[in-house]
């Protein structure tokens, strides 16, 4: 399985509370700040719903 180095670049603020979930649910807690994840069709799914908030790259 593929790993994705996934990287917040934009701020959650004034962002639906779905989207603040999602970005939760990722692990992702502050701006500029990498984390490393397994490319699973749910995570997938939820860097989808937040990717203009987002940087992905493959690892």
């Amino acid at each position: 399985m593929k790993k994705l180095r996934i990287t917040q670049i934009k701020s959650g603020i004034d962002r639906s509370e779905r989207q603040k979930l999602t970005l939760q649910a990722l692990g992702l807690k502050k701006l500029h700040n990498p984390r490393e994840i397994e490319a699973t069709p749910q995570v997938l799914g939820m860097i989808r719903t937040v990717e203009h908030l987002l940087k992905v790259e493959e690892v």
